[in-house]
């Protein structure tokens, strides 16, 4: 088969959403082969974007591969000379039929998508893969001469409905409303990489359960009017990733089986020891994503666990026992949370980021006024949209 053999087109959701969720379905993703259900909406991972596209490769009226795009302003501290804000481009759900892939597909629809983007003035490209998927590394970096951007670490932590995490008594946790959290999180995450200019769409939208501050009581400089903040807080907002879609895994590492099995014996033997409960991945789930993490003071780091710990309590307490999973994406300085952040090791895994400065007829970009060198140093705002 020829590449002239296929077309590329713009999806159509009459028509095209039977096709798109079969071949969703028969895409399996990762070592894990997980499967993306979209509950009846393809575009439910674009659709809060504030401008989006999907592309379907169609043959013989057959839709054989598929891709979509989303666009935004965002921080780029990276970005040489220094500029307040760049119009990016996230890649994601590239998916090619089984027996259809080698043949160009792939390539053809990155390549229709970066066309795309550079009509709409995005400056930059950018695409989140897993470190082992070699295929994918192998496309974006290679030939689409994609950078290593970041290394993000995602951290899992599943959700036990029968125990709730004990939280210290000296640490008051505290909701703000939607006002206030952008104000927070404009002066302290403004700066951020990747920080969206429309963090207010992000606050306001129905998938944002909530944004929550926590300090310590003794604290004398607790949030106030005039602006002051304590001089240990913390701060972190939730997603409820599950509302718009589910995933399911076609199999575990055989480490993490054997790991769950053994954890359900040791429950057995010893109830008392209250160990959390690891869910049947194998079946649908949904998961609430924490996001906008933000912690100052020395003393920071026990109420990012805390905030942690009261997400989890917050999801056993709904019964809902479709989110499975809590799950946040940490990179940058903000590494050193990671140890603070309840999760399971052999659930968790790192992700990268890469990035690719895109030649439009807005700007002169070049892929050289990107600077990377220091870059790992800066914290990163990741979008819960785009998860």
């Amino acid at each position: 088969m020829n590449v002239e053999e296929f077309i590329i087109r713009s999806y159509e959701g009459h028509s095209d959403r039977v096709q798109v969720e079969d071949l969703e379905k028969r895409c399996k993703v990762g070592k894990s082969e997980s499967v993306l259900d979209t509950m009846g909406d393809p575009i439910c991972r674009i659709r809060n974007s504030p401008m989006y596209m999907m592309l379907v490769a169609e043959q013989n009226n057959e839709l054989v591969g598929v891709i979509q795009g989303s666009i935004k302003m965002v921080i780029l501290n990276s970005h040489e000379p220094p500029k307040d804000l760049v119009k990016v481009g996230y890649v994601l759900g590239l998916r090619v039929a089984p027996h259809y892939r080698r043949k160009g597909i792939a390539s053809s629809l990155v390549q229709r998508l970066e066309e795309w983007f550079s009509s709409n003035g995005v400056e930059y490209a950018y695409v989140a893969t897993e470190k082992e998927n070699h295929a994918s590394i192998t496309l974006f970096m290679d030939k689409f001469c994609y950078t290593k951007f970041r290394t993000p670490a995602i951290l899992i932590n599943p959700v036990n409905y029968h125990h709730s995490f004990r939280i210290s008594s000296n640490i008051e946790i505290a909701r703000v409303n939607i006002e206030k959290a952008e104000s927070l999180y404009r002066r302290f995450m403004g700066s951020t990489e990747f920080f969206p200019s429309d963090i207010e769409n992000i606050l306001r939208n129905n998938l944002s359960l909530g944004t929550w501050v926590a300090y310590f009581k003794e604290d004398n400089n607790s949030f106030g009017p005039d602006g002051k903040v304590p001089n240990n807080w913390a701060m972190l907002s939730v997603w409820n990733s599950g509302e718009i879609f589910k995933l399911r895994l076609g199999k575990a590492p055989l480490s993490c089986l054997l790991f769950t099995k053994g954890w359900s014996l040791i429950d057995k033997m010893l109830p008392c020891l209250k160990l959390p409960n690891l869910p049947d991945f194998f079946d649908p789930f949904g998961f609430y994503f924490m996001y906008g993490m933000y912690h100052e003071g020395p003393l920071s780091g026990k109420l990012v666990r805390g905030l942690c710990k009261f997400v989890h309590n917050m999801v056993a307490k709904s019964k809902d026992e479709n989110c499975k999973i809590i799950v946040t994406e940490v990179g940058g300085r903000d590494h050193d949370l990671i140890h603070h952040i309840p999760h399971q090791k052999l659930l968790s895994s790192p992700d990268l980021w890469c990035i690719k400065a895109l030649k439009n007829e807005r700007t002169n970009t070049s892929h050289h006024q990107l600077t990377l060198t220091n870059a790992p140093s800066r914290s990163l705002f990741v979008d819960p949209r785009e998860v």
